[in-house]
């Protein structure tokens, strides 16, 4: 039995080979197609020609627009990487195989990796949460969503396959020892593996005056549709400047009668994306009306009769406010292993090897709350709170718990959508020593690539698509891109003309 702690694809459709003359496409060459009502991506690799879907299994992008590297295809918007031979899907966020065309997270990948390598065994899906998996990427980009429209998988899915799901059940603790885990119903249940995957939570400012009613946080799709109505006409102001800060305000722009930002730092994004990218999306807002209020802090939350009427801060600052969001950063679900052997870092978040093996024989961690090595790292232990990670996470679990150990070799990939322009990053910038732009910041359409000891280590870029996507690639290789390299004005490597 395999238990997964939680905060098979369908089956593959048969891909046809397509008959062209030569002339069409050259080895390594694609071209988007229309065959009866279908959009197809035909692929031609080592004399084969294929087809495809030409839509990504994640938001639906064009295939056709990103980058082919042997035989695999990496959607230009968001890093998903499928097989052009067999449609398998290779690296998420995208979910399933294509022609398919659905969207998940480590838990759920875990259960499903092992449907699909024929585990016959009984699996156990727990959650606190009342919902089945759901897409929380979009909880600050889209904040009047139905719940309904943000699940990843619908219950027929989980019957069809055999999963059990239990939600509105919480962990308390677990006993590595009888191999049982303790529910807050009174309910232990043994396992045989588990895997825990219960990421991390909101963290609350800590001041007085946070208890106020009118004082929000973004964690459910519920807490996303109680921002969204509660601003309407409303003083907002937002505590944080990073992506989910940074996004909420944005989305609030054309509802909330003033919107205050207030960072801690100089510039928004400035430990993940840089202080120039930081200094263009302040600019991006303020152009719309929102005030920032940078290297601040709030002090304290004033009330009356239990709501919020002003925001004070360290500096002295009172800023009238009706409505107080808080983004501030999360904190890891661990409490319930503490006590265990389960061995964790100084912040609490678990540690892995790169099989998603922790240091107890059959307990394994996936997901946010895990403190795992990055190969393209050189094997340093980092913490990365992002979808696509997390779905890697979940599928290595499953074939560790087989046996059948594979190397955990992902290129972290995420987004962040601010006032309709998308910038994504690929890569880990931790400690970058140099910043080379590609284009510029003002015109709105850049690539910046990181370097750290004269290689690239991340880029991000917006609206210069499918760069990011290239470098994605060439990290994934483990090819290095030198700083020569990154320094020259020939574009063609990125698929670029020059900027």
């Amino acid at each position: 039995m395999v238990i997964g702690l939680v905060a098979g694809l369908e089956p593959e459709e048969e891909v046809t080979d397509v008959v062209c003359d030569e002339s069409d496409l050259k080895d390594g060459d694609m071209m988007e197609v229309e065959v009866g009502d279908h959009n197809v991506l035909l692929v031609r690799c080592d004399g084969v020609y294929s087809a495809i879907s030409n839509q990504c299994t994640h938001y639906g992008a064009p295939l056709s627009k990103g980058v082919l590297s042997g035989h695999r295809v990496r959607c230009p918007w968001h890093g998903s990487c499928f097989n052009v031979k067999t449609g398998d899907l290779e690296e998420y966020p995208g979910i399933d195989c294509l022609p398919c065309h659905k969207a998940c997270a480590a838990s759920l990948m875990c259960a499903e990796t092992l449907r699909q390598e024929n585990y016959g065994g009984r699996i156990i899906m727990v959650s606190r949460d009342d919902l089945l998996p759901y897409d929380k990427t979009r909880l600050s980009k889209i904040m009047n969503a139905e719940s309904d429209s943000l699940l990843m998988r619908r219950m027929e899915f989980f019957h069809k396959y055999d999963i059990e799901v239990w939600l509105k059940k919480e962990a308390l603790s677990i006993d590595t020892n009888k191999k049982t885990v303790a529910f807050d119903d009174g309910l232990i249940q043994g396992y045989d593996q588990i895997l825990i995957a219960t990421g991390c939570r909101a963290k609350n400012l800590d001041c007085p005056g946070v208890d106020l009613e009118n004082v929000l946080m973004l964690e459910t799709p519920e807490d996303a549709r109680c921002i969204h109505y509660a601003c309407m006409g409303c003083r907002t102001v937002v505590v944080g400047t990073s992506f989910v800060g940074m996004e909420v305000a944005a989305y609030m722009i054309d509802m909330a009668s003033s919107i205050t930002i207030i960072g801690s730092s100089e510039l928004p994004y400035q430990k993940t994306l840089g202080p120039e990218i930081g200094k263009v999306t302040m600019m991006m807002l303020e152009e719309r009306g929102v005030t920032f209020y940078m290297n601040d802090a709030v002090a304290e939350v004033q009330g009356e009769n239990r709501r919020v009427k002003a925001v004070k801060l360290r500096s002295g600052i009172t800023i009238q406010a009706d409505l107080l969001i808080v983004g501030i950063g999360v904190n890891p679900n661990s409490e319930f292993l503490k006590g265990s052997p389960v061995r964790m870092d100084s912040k609490n978040y678990v540690i892995v090897d790169k099989y998603m093996r922790t240091n107890i024989t059959d307990v394994y961690c996936a997901g946010d709350l895990t403190s795992f090595p990055l190969k393209m790292a050189k094997g340093q232990n980092v913490s990365i709170g992002h979808w696509q990670v997390a779905q890697a996470h979940g599928r290595i679990a499953a074939l560790s718990m087989l046996h059948r150990e594979v190397e955990l070799n992902i290129v972290p990939f995420y987004w962040t959508v601010l006032l309709g322009r998308t910038i994504r990053y690929a890569g880990c910038g931790e400690g970058y020593t140099k910043m080379v732009l590609k284009g510029k910041f003002e015109n709105m359409k850049f690539l910046a690539l990181y370097l750290k000891d004269e290689e690239v280590v991340a880029a991000a870029g917006l609206n210069v698509e499918p760069a990011v996507s290239v470098v994605a690639e060439r990290l994934a290789q483990g090819r290095v891109i030198t700083q020569a390299e990154a320094e020259s004005d020939d574009l063609s490597w990125l698929k670029l003309q020059p900027m």
